[in-house]
């Protein structure tokens, strides 16, 4: 019988297949180890395999892509709902191959090698944010022992180290300064490098014509167009600008029955980092809208007027998602309305 589709459940070490016919009947089932993986492939006439967009998807979805096959990702909370019968390594595998011929079901666009450089750029970046963050907590808890305490702000401390390691009168001792010396080289350091990730973000974005279409939209710098091409790419993995803006969590979360329609906040789901970066830069372009009279700034200021600041902010993000999509598919550049 052929193999029309089939399920793979990723691993480290061990891979499980399950191979379904044209009904969706299982036809044969096999656990591989990683070595094998793409020499079982090979053997494999032509066919759709599905896979759960998880670590290493994207990796092993490329690999088999070039051994003829048609792949496709598919997030893990729409194949849960397939799964029959007790957990294990096969049924996992054959509820992927159950979940990728559902019509309704979405599927992830693989990264190719450039989205995944990017996205570690921004993986090393945002961990390097997170350790400055962590250690600029951890250095204002250990000065307020001392009776010293300071607002937040990574730029309050850089402004406070200096004061207090000059301080004569005795307040701090001298172990203790030798330790804030540490700790002030240590944050230098971070500081160092959060800004070389920067400035290789930045030289990245000058090299893609995406980015460069996407920077002309307001409120998308260098670092949002550059997440944004990570997660949606040229945005041919999406329908509509508004299908983007639902899967990053910008529209509102549903809870109708009866016919009575019920909606709440937005979902948030999604890459909460790009929906962090979306909402940052709408912030900013709110922010200046009181002060301009073009089209865009009219619809801002009149949302912030009926709706509210926050509001605002998040419809012009979800307005910023949707154009970005356009024009990742047009391959044109933002152009205003003219009043």
């Amino acid at each position: 019988m052929n193999i029309t589709t089939i399920g793979l459940d990723i691993a480290k070490r061990v891979f499980h297949v399950t191979c379904c016919s044209e009904q969706g009947k299982l036809v044969r089932k096999k656990m591989l180890k990683r070595v094998d993986v793409l020499a079982f492939f090979r053997t494999i006439p032509s066919c759709t395999v599905a896979l759960e967009a998880c670590v290493t998807a994207h990796y092993w979805a490329r690999e088999i892509e070039m051994c003829g096959h048609t792949v496709k990702l598919i997030a893990p909370q729409h194949v849960k709902a397939f799964l029959v019968g007790n957990k294990n390594d096969y049924n996992d595998a054959l509820s992927i191959a159950t979940a990728v011929r559902q019509h309704h079901v979405s599927h992830v666009s693989v990264n190719t090698i450039e989205q995944q450089d990017n996205q570690a750029l921004h993986k090393a970046r945002e961990l390097a944010v997170r350790q400055r963050t962590s250690l600029c907590n951890q250095i204002r808890g250990l000065v307020s022992e001392y009776g010293m305490c300071i607002n937040q702000g990574v730029n309050t401390l850089r402004k406070r180290i200096p004061i207090w390691l000059s301080d004569e009168t005795h307040q701090l001792s001298e172990s203790f300064k030798q330790l804030l010396t540490h700790l002030k080289h240590q944050l230098n350091e971070l500081d160092a490098n959060i800004e070389t990730f920067n400035q290789m973000i930045a030289t990245r974005v000058k090299e893609n014509d995406v980015c460069q279409r996407l920077q002309t939209i307001p409120g998308i710098g260098p670092m949002v167009a550059s997440a944004y091409f990570n997660e949606v790419g040229n945005g041919a993995g999406y329908r509509k600008g508004r299908d983007v803006s639902a899967s990053l969590g910008l529209v509102p979360k549903q809870h109708s029955s009866g016919g009575k329609q019920v909606l709440l906040g937005i979902s948030k789901r999604g890459n909460s980092y790009l929906r962090c970066l979306l909402v940052q830069g709408a912030k900013a372009v709110v922010s200046r809208a009181k002060k301009k009279e073009d089209t865009l700034s009219n619809w801002i200021n009149h949302l912030v007027h009926t709706r509210g600041h926050n509001r605002a902010c998040i419809a012009y993000a979800n307005k910023m998602a949707r154009m970005a999509w356009a024009i990742s598919v047009k391959e044109s550049e933002y152009r205003p309305l003219k009043s």
